[in-house]
């Protein structure tokens, strides 16, 4: 059974840079051997993770996301069961949406900021299909 879950949480470290860097590669590391896609948007200090694959491996991944030190005020957006992925050509695909054209978040959300704290589950989802469809997302892997 495939399932995806959409999460946001907030960065602990003010290098969000490097804490960035240090996710994309763990999930590099990890991800393909448990048959987990996804991206990962971030601006400032805030991070929106969809994840898709198997339902115990994307539950025992988000797991250890809430326990991991990097991430404070985890919320879960959304989670449902998929027939099908939409993020398969992504082990981990990132979007830093500091770089983005704030017309495009702000289509999504009260202010031209990423606030998924403040946003529906489905807002979000649909923030990330647009950075799909406009090419924002990168690290195809």
């Amino acid at each position: 059974m495939l399932v995806r879950l959409l999460y946001a949480s907030r960065a602990v470290d003010n290098n969000l840079n490097q804490t960035v860097q240090a996710i994309m590669q763990q999930s590099r590391d990890h991800n393909p051997q448990h048959g987990i896609t996804g991206i990962l948007c971030h601006s400032d200090d805030v991070f929106m993770q969809v994840l898709e694959g198997g339902r115990e491996a994307i539950n025992t991944l988000y797991s250890m996301i809430l326990r991991d030190p990097r991430h404070k005020d985890v919320v879960l957006l959304h989670y449902e069961e998929i027939s099908e992925r939409r993020y398969a050509g992504w082990t981990m695909g990132q979007a830093n949406l500091g770089k983005i054209n704030p017309s495009i978040l702000l289509k999504y959300s009260a202010l031209p900021e990423l606030n998924p704290h403040r946003m529906s589950g489905k807002m979000s989802l649909a923030l990330i299909e647009e950075l799909m469809a406009t090419a924002a997302i990168v690290g195809r892997a």
